[in-house]
């Protein structure tokens, strides 16, 4: 949501801004990191304000580590802001995809470009061109997570953020 959106801008710039800040941490809510975005909203006549590929770019550009902890699912607009954080940590029964393309739709927010870039092309032309949604196992042997966990997935972002 648009709500969501200027949330992160928001926090990320104030984080940046703050030298008592070392590092940022990215959740999602009620065990989910993002489902991504509502399609209803994409034809909305009231569409203004903050777009997520720039979201995305700040997060990436941030002088402090930024950290996705990743539960539940990462699909589509999710699994590109966590494209966009330096590290990513996901729950073993977490999924991530770029869903998208099912409907017709192509990764909005330079998914397209992070993600072969991470895992390599075939891979990524794998995930982009089908939508499935990949276990957290795969996910880890593909270079997408650099860790997953059976544990408490924000406190083991924590853990790394600091540890960064």
């Amino acid at each position: 949501s648009l709500a969501v959106l200027q949330a992160l801008e928001d926090g990320l710039k104030k984080a940046d801004a703050d030298p008592s800040v070392k590092a940022v941490m990215i959740c999602g809510e009620n065990g989910k990191f993002s489902a991504g975005a509502d399609i209803r909203g994409f034809s909305s006549p009231n569409r203004h304000g903050v777009a997520l590929g720039p979201i995305v770019s700040l997060i990436e550009s941030s002088e402090k580590p930024v950290v996705a902890a990743i539960e539940g699912v990462a699909l589509g607009g999710g699994l590109e802001v966590a494209l966009g954080c330096h590290y990513r940590i996901a729950h073993v029964k977490a999924r991530m995809g770029l869903p998208e393309v099912t409907l017709g739709l192509l990764p909005g927010a330079e998914g397209t470009q992070r993600l072969p870039r991470l895992i390599g092309v075939p891979a990524a032309l794998d995930m982009i061109t089908t939508g499935k949604h990949i276990p957290a196992t795969e996910a880890l042997k593909l270079g997408l997570v650099d860790e997953i966990v059976e544990e408490n997935t924000i406190e083991a972002a924590i853990r790394l953020a600091n540890k960064v």
